[in-house]
């Protein structure tokens, strides 16, 4: 049994200070906003009593029947109590960008060309996804 220890890459421990900040400020925006909705500060889009008329629909039946948003659609939602909550989610879906981000100059900077080259198409990919353009998926 080997007693080293291996040590963690420059960027592999800037990827995970801020993965791990971010992690800790997306679960507080999801208790705050969460908190939020259910003291009914803000209306909801949908009534908390109303929703158990829904529980059994599809995610397509909903969205018509309820004339939902699709995509980035909640973000014109966001006085609402339950859409608040998208907030915290997007932060958490938006934290690998973030990361790479952040990585990119260490990478850059030790000039890890292939890895360059990956953290960009990351990037590349996961803003494209997230920015809805490519307009797939069942919504």
């Amino acid at each position: 049994m080997s007693t080293e220890k291996t040590k963690a890459s420059e960027e592999q421990m800037a990827y995970a200070k801020i993965l791990n900040i971010g992690m800790w400020l997306g679960l507080l925006i999801l208790v705050i906003t969460y908190a939020v909705y259910l003291s009914g500060i803000l209306p909801s889009f949908v009534p908390i009593e109303e929703l158990p008329k829904y529980w059994g629909l599809t995610a397509k039946e909903y969205i018509h029947e309820l004339h939902a948003p699709t995509g980035w659609g909640w973000a014109a939602l966001i006085g609402k109590g339950d859409y608040l909550n998208f907030v915290g989610i997007a932060a958490l879906a938006g934290l690998t960008i973030l990361c790479y981000l952040a990585i990119l100059p260490i990478l850059i900077r030790k000039k890890e060309t292939p890895f360059v080259v990956i953290a960009i198409a990351e990037i590349a990919v996961l803003v494209l996804a997230a920015s809805g353009i490519l307009k797939t998926g069942g919504h």
